[in-house]
């Protein structure tokens, strides 16, 4: 099976942007102490909690977007 090799690469630099808006948007709700840089002080708790309600809200927009497309 070919690998595209994109890994963790975004194609969209705006995309890039947004989403690192919205993890310290989150973060900051959460109570997250993330900050630009090195996180490694963070708990995998904690990134997981950002990460997780990073994708709540993404679907959440996603249906929003779509509920009057069925």
């Amino acid at each position: 099976m070919a690998s595209n090799n994109s890994g963790n690469r975004t194609n969209i630099p705006e995309a890039k942007q947004a989403l690192n808006n919205m993890k310290f948007e989150i973060a900051k709700e959460l109570g997250v102490n993330l900050k630009n840089g090195y996180n490694g002080d963070l708990t995998a708790k904690e990134n997981g909690y950002v990460g997780g309600y990073m994708v709540k809200r993404m679907i959440e927009q996603y249906e929003q977007e779509h509920a009057g497309s069925k």
